[in-house]
């Protein structure tokens, strides 16, 4: 019986099947018939198995991603949050999928998003803005919440302590609100006229009565008068400044807010449509137009917020991990509005700057 290698095994047997076999030659093709169909059930067992394995892949960790305001008019500090969240090994859409939920400024909205959240058993809740932060902690949820607060985080009641947060909330702060005073100091400084000093709160934020008084008591000290401006909604601003306007010898201080934050073109605009010298705490506010800034970067906040929650995904527990306090506080000056204004501002001012804007 001829056999050659490069005969394939179907060739073998259907040139068997015309030759009489011998009692070896059947033992060979039986062996031959028994190898091929053993090839072909492991092909077909190993077609089966791989969708197995891909399903078997455990699911990608889920970050609950909650704000008081809206995309679009925070798109650098999310930027910086993705950026740090990135930095500590995690992309979205390729190893952790965000879940998003912003308020557009209606911090009624806040309590069920959290639930939302909650009842989604995400692996990690990113409550950025203070009143997303108070409304994660009034949950009382076990799952671990990385916050950004404009505020003193242990006087809000978010954590027990800076170096030991406890619990399962730990963040950033840019304490904000605890600068106040000295932003008020700084308006003063800049409008040393001014008799009357205009503070803009938000009466649905939660902090507005801690900086209210912080403000009356710095106010009482420099022997001014404080005028407390309400407003909540866009629809609000223009009528509120219109009539601080009125007021002769005045100067704004906008208060801490993440929906004020939210609105910085806007606000800056009406103050120099009505002629008002406003100060506010964050550069977008003197970038817009407005007179001046000062207070900690909002973008540094949220880079390092997304540094947390990735080290948390990684296992680390937010007791853990001491609160951060955002260190660059900023001066900024806008000579051009200043101009407009008729404000000239002081020498040793302009010496203290981070920024002047001409």
């Amino acid at each position: 019986m001829g056999w050659t290698k490069a005969c394939s095994v179907p060739a073998q047997i259907a040139a068997l099947s015309s030759t009489r076999l011998s009692e070896y030659d059947l033992r060979v093709v039986r062996g031959v018939d028994m190898r091929r169909r053993a090839f072909i059930k492991m092909i077909g067992g190993a077609a089966v198995a791989v969708p197995t394995m891909v399903h078997a892949q455990p699911p990608m960790p889920v970050i609950g991603f909650i704000n008081s305001t809206s995309a679009k008019d925070y798109e650098r500090p999310l930027s910086s949050f993705i950026r740090g969240l990135g930095e500590s090994g995690y992309t979205d859409g390729r190893n952790v999928m965000i879940e998003y939920r912003w308020a557009d400024g209606q911090y009624d909205r806040l309590p069920a998003f959290v639930a939302d959240m909650i009842q989604r058993k995400v692996d990690v809740i990113a409550a950025t803005t203070t009143p997303a932060a108070l409304a994660a902690k009034a949950a009382g949820t076990t799952i671990p919440v990385v916050f950004t607060t404009s505020s003193d985080p242990v006087q809000s009641g978010l954590v027990a302590s800076l170096s030991r947060p406890g619990g399962n909330m730990t963040g950033v702060t840019q304490l904000n609100v605890e600068i106040s005073p000295k932003r008020l100091e700084l308006a003063h400084e800049l409008v040393p006229t001014a008799t009357v000093i205009g503070l803009l709160v938000n009466p649905k934020n939660p902090q507005a009565e801690t900086e209210t008084r912080d403000c009356q008591t710095a106010v009482a000290a420099l022997g001014l008068q404080l005028n407390v401006l309400h407003a909540s909604t866009e629809a609000e601003f223009e009528g509120v400044i219109a009539t601080f306007r009125q007021v002769r010898n005045g100067v704004l201080v906008i208060g801490t807010d993440p929906y004020f934050s939210s609105q910085v073109d806007h606000l800056a605009a009406l103050a120099i449509r009505n002629s008002v010298p406003a100060i506010y705490e964050y550069q977008g506010f003197v970038a817009a137009g407005g007179l001046a800034s000062y207070g900690g970067s909002i973008i540094d906040s949220y880079g390092l917020a997304g540094g947390y929650v990735g080290r948390i995904l990684r296992g680390e527990k937010p007791a853990d991990l001491p609160v951060q306090e955002v260190t660059k506080v900023e001066l900024i000056i806008n000579l051009k509005s200043a101009k407009a204004l008729g404000i000239t501002v002081p020498v040793s001012l302009l010496g203290r700057a981070d920024e002047v804007i001409e």
